[in-house]
């Protein structure tokens, strides 16, 4: 079964990929059921009110001025086990990929801060435990410094 998935033609993996949302994935869905049925309301995918927001956050909570991005571990190349698994197939391609993502992140993360936002980044892998993930989450919306 293994090797039936190494043997993908280009276009079945091209294919493959273009299926992958970038909005209302399944962990930014977790997260705001999360912090919904706890009382909080946030509007959706960098809008701000006032235009959109550098990197267009997952959730932003204007009133706060606070952001959250719900990254996926391989695709934002976190420091986990996810994160660090390298596609062998065409390694230089996805590399470059992935470092250009970790890029753009940081740049725009400076962007939110130099414009006066809170920015907290959830990864999919803080998702297994829902108890911690909410704590982290009520302690970055209830905080009042940066």
């Amino acid at each position: 079964m293994a090797e039936s998935r190494d043997l993908l033609t280009r276009e079945q993996r091209s294919r493959n990929m273009s299926k992958i949302r970038g909005k209302n994935t399944k962990p930014e869905l977790l997260v705001r059921k999360l912090l919904h049925a706890k009382g909080y309301r946030y509007r959706l995918h960098g809008q701000s009110g006032s235009g959109k927001l550098p990197g267009r956050p997952d959730l932003v909570f204007a009133g706060r001025r606070k952001v959250i991005f719900v990254n996926g571990c391989f695709w934002h190349g976190h420091d986990c086990k996810a994160g660090q698994r390298a596609p062998a197939a065409n390694a230089e391609f996805w590399e470059a990929k992935r470092t250009r993502t970790r890029e753009r992140d940081g740049l725009q993360r400076e962007q939110l801060k130099a414009a006066g936002w809170q920015v907290h980044t959830v990864w999919e892998c803080q998702l297994k435990d829902k108890s911690v993930l909410e704590d982290k989450l009520t302690a970055f919306l209830e905080s009042t410094a940066d």
